[in-house]
């Protein structure tokens, strides 16, 4: 009899023990996970979008069932997605954009997003198949105007000189600044629409289309 008694109380302590470490296994991981939250917010409140998107994809991967992680994980996501769109890598945000619909496949912010991304990719094959050379125009054309606000900038330093110089030399300095950069504002202008053009008909072949052509129908789909 003694020795029954003794194995019940055997059989109930490793029970007692067994539930007390799963509970604190279960509460060690929810606060991890919910450390990783806080990592989170922190990492939106200073604008990284990809550390705030890294810290809840950690914490999903704790505690996947927590709603307060699924929902900071699907934003943040978004977050990084609009992020890796407004940088031009329209694949990487589309890919982001799939991870975060495993966990939320009717997110409405989503799928507006990812509406509008696709939207640019197949317009910018269009673009690249009409006009390859695009990118490399593009880059000169804000080269330009880069050039424009340097330029804007030094007419404002004169002006500034002025109000305790008094000396008309800064503003004759600003007058002459201003008609250059009168000029380079409409060589830029003119620039830009024909880069316009290009981008939206594509480039004249060899076999003689003429430049007439260039104002015709666009090959990009209506927005």
């Amino acid at each position: 009899m003694p020795s029954t008694f003794t194995s019940s109380l055997r059989s109930f302590a490793l029970v007692g023990a067994l539930l007390a470490l799963s509970g604190c296994a279960h509460s060690v991981a929810s606060w991890i996970a919910q450390t990783r939250v806080h990592q989170g917010r922190i990492a939106l409140a200073r604008g990284d979008v990809r550390g705030a998107e890294l810290s809840y994809r950690l914490a999903l991967k704790i505690d996947p069932h927590d709603a307060t992680v699924r929902a900071g994980y699907v934003a943040a996501a978004a977050d990084l997605a609009h992020k890796q769109y407004t940088l031009g890598d329209l694949q990487g945000a589309l890919g982001t954009i799939r991870e975060a619909e495993r966990i939320e496949p009717k997110n409405l912010r989503l799928q507006a997003l990812r509406a509008e991304i696709e939207s640019a990719s197949l317009k910018q094959s269009i673009v690249s198949s009409n006009y390859p050379t695009y990118r490399s125009a593009a880059r000169r054309i804000l080269e330009a105007y880069t050039q424009l606000d340097i330029a804007n900038r030094a007419i404002l330093r004169n002006l500034h000189r002025f109000s305790y110089t008094y000396d008309t030399a800064d503003l004759t300095s600003a007058i002459k600044a201003s008609y250059e950069l009168e000029l380079d504002v409409a060589r830029n202008t003119n620039r830009l629409i024909a880069y316009r053009q290009l981008v939206s008909s594509g480039v004249p072949n060899a076999a003689g289309a003429s430049s007439s052509n260039l104002g015709g129908t666009s090959l990009l789909p209506l927005p």
